[in-house]
């Protein structure tokens, strides 16, 4: 399958979104991305639509639609009955208008072909050979039955959808020409390579760009015409509202959304249905509800009030030509996956952390209904144990009561009300207290000084290390405190120091003691000397007299 629907990488943040709404789960995360797998996407385009960062595109068939035109063939659209919700006010003939201003030779409605394949649909049933008969107008569906329910294909219409229809029909009339389809679903971009007859592929919104960029305005204004029942094609029950003639035997039912359709197919499989005649669409509301209409609206009764108004109650005037074949054959796709064995399953939920049966909550955070379908997927390569949301915060709260229970540090959280909202046991015991329910959501003043705190969070600058003395409790600790704006919160952190800084003191004691001592020692030492000095001086001087007037004498 060629790659229509694609993600933009740099745009996934992870969230998780799609996975959550695609009801095949044909996602896998890698590098914190997600990727469509594309053997087991069903192209519903449920992911493109739910992704709040628009990183799913879908391919671009506007290049290939100008080349066809580009080739000088006579180049036709088939337009999709949806076209009337999805344009305001603007019927087939001005939309006509400005698809010939774009190169096309004529513009056309689906819903011719959705006349034929009615009637076909009609004859099928009119035979009564068959037990139950399933739609075969949207390809998602076709691809769901044909990857996930093999053995449900003999119930599968084998009838062309009104798209192959009316292009083989155009094809008929005009045989050089080329035919591109213009409607709200990306999956028909798959079913066109699939199985021909449509030569390109355009969502309404690539139209409304292509339309934008050629500067062309399309004239509001609606045709009428009681010659277009199949006009009812598009919205949920439409197929029923065209059939005229019904076959008793049969019950007729319209189921829309995937996950009703899935549904369904089960009650099918397990025997509980039988003589039905089942219309399915894998959009809610059908295709007035694709994926890809233009203005990406949500009005399903304002989308079934413009189609009820522009639909009329008489078959197009078509004929069946002869050389237009209707059946179509549907084989089984093989998805390549294998299911993992129950000791793997079991090995896995333990990762999970899932070690016994009500371990598994089967929340659905992870966008998998059951613990054991997200087992399966880790297994397969789809996901990773990371994205199992309880135990993710199951972890985070392990590591946390760890860090909280095991650090040699007080550690105490409070919110910006500056109110404990956790404590532990090393906290606890520098501010004398014993349990920590008795300061749960307790004004922190009770035990410190808010000051700090309140400096902290009005500066947003934070304390480090700062050494405080806690009079009350006559302990000495280094306080750390950081506000973070994100999490309102302020984490404390206070380590005590009170060993450290009495040892501190007594070292400081005893050097004071012994410089005291010192002192003591020198200035005694220095009195001594000073004495023995003037003792010394007072000899030599009265040796210098005795001296002098000895030599005074001998000169004499």
């Amino acid at each position: 399958m060629a790659e229509f629907l694609r993600l933009k990488k740099s745009n996934c943040k992870n969230c998780s979104k799609c996975i959550r709404h695609c009801p095949v789960k044909s996602i896998r995360f890698s590098g914190n991305q997600a990727h469509i797998i594309g053997n087991e996407c069903i192209l519903c385009g449920q992911c493109f639509v739910v992704c709040p960062q628009n990183a799913k595109e879908i391919a671009d068939g506007i290049e290939t639609a100008k080349v066809l035109i580009d080739s000088g063939a006579p180049v036709y659209a088939s337009i999709a009955p949806s076209f009337i919700a999805n344009y305001d006010n603007v019927g087939i003939d001005n939309l006509r208008d400005a698809l010939v201003q774009l190169g096309f030779v004529g513009a056309e409605e689906t819903a011719v072909g959705a006349t034929i394949v009615k009637k076909e649909y009609e004859r099928i049933l009119s035979e009564g050979t068959r037990d139950v008969v399933i739609s075969s107008c949207c390809h998602s569906i076709n691809l769901l039955i044909q990857k996930y329910y093999p053995h449900l294909l003999p119930y599968l219409a084998d009838v062309k959808s009104p798209m192959q229809v009316h292009a083989e029909w155009i094809k008929e009339v005009s045989p050089d020409a080329k035919v591109v389809f213009i409607g709200p679903c990306v999956a028909k971009k798959d079913e066109a390579e699939r199985y021909g007859a449509v030569d390109a592929v355009l969502t309404f919104e690539e139209l409304a760009n292509w339309i934008k960029a050629e500067n062309i305005v399309i004239k509001p204004g609606k045709d009428t015409t009681k010659e277009s029942l199949a006009r009812f094609f598009p919205t949920t029950g439409g197929i029923l509202k065209t059939m005229t003639e019904r076959n008793p035997r049969y019950q007729y039912h319209a189921i829309d959304g995937v996950e009703n359709c899935i549904a369904a197919l089960e009650d099918i499989a397990k025997g509980k249905i039988h003589n039905c005649f089942i219309e399915m669409s894998a959009c809610a509301g059908s295709c007035v509800g694709g994926p890809v209409m233009e203005k990406y609206h949500n009005s399903p009764v304002r989308n079934l009030l413009d189609v009820f108004d522009y639909a009329g109650d008489e078959d197009f005037p078509v004929e069946h030509p002869e050389g237009l074949l209707l059946s179509k054959e549907f084989e089984m796709i093989d998805k390549k996956i294998s299911r993992p064995s129950e000791r793997e399953i079991m090995d896995t939920l333990r990762k999970m952390g899932k070690i016994k049966p009500e371990d598994e909550l089967n929340c659905g955070s992870c966008g998998y209904k059951t613990c054991r379908e997200k087992a399966v997927a880790i297994i397969q390569g789809k996901a990773d144990v990371s994205t199992c949301l309880p135990y993710l915060r199951e972890k985070a709260e392990s590591l946390s009561d760890n860090i909280m229970t095991n650090s040699p540090n007080g550690i105490i959280l409070l919110n910006e009300n500056l109110e404990i909202q956790k404590i532990n046991n090393v906290a606890l015991s520098i501010v004398n207290m014993r349990n920590a329910a008795d300061l749960m959501g307790e004004p922190v003043v009770r035990i410190l000084d808010p000051s700090d705190f309140l400096r902290v969070m009005t500066s947003g600058k934070e304390i480090k290390e700062q050494k405080v003395y806690l009079a009350e409790y006559n302990k000495y600790v280094e306080q750390s405190i950081s506000y973070d704006k994100n999490y309102h919160t302020l984490l404390c952190i206070l380590r005590d120091i009170t060993d450290v800084e009495i040892a501190r003191e007594h070292r400081e004691n005893i050097n004071r003691q012994t410089i005291e001592t010192a002192d003591k020692v020198v200035e005694k030492q220095m009195r001594i000397v000073q004495e023995i000095a003037s003792l010394l001086g007072e000899t030599a001087a009265e040796t210098k007299i005795a001296l002098t007037k000895l030599k005074e004498s001998i000169d004499e």
